[in-house]
């Protein structure tokens, strides 16, 4: 049977675990760059504007309409 030292399997498993912690690394990186709120609404800034633009109209109409009261 073919068996290697131990030697060689610990410096596999660091390798391997040195791999694994730089790929996380890289995962958590973009999962942030992609969740980054502020890097969104400047890729979209004309979307956020109308998205706040037209919420700012129905509450506008909403609180008129109570005040009102036809």
């Amino acid at each position: 049977m073919n068996r290697l030292p131990t030697d060689d399997l610990e410096l596999r498993a660091a390798d391997q675990r040195r791999q694994l912690q730089i790929s996380i690394n890289e995962l958590r990186d973009r999962i942030q760059e992609k969740l980054d709120v502020k890097k969104g609404i400047r890729h979209h800034v004309l979307l956020a504007s109308g998205f706040a633009a037209a919420i700012s109209l129905v509450l506008g109409y909403g609180v008129s309409g109570i005040f009102l009261q036809r």
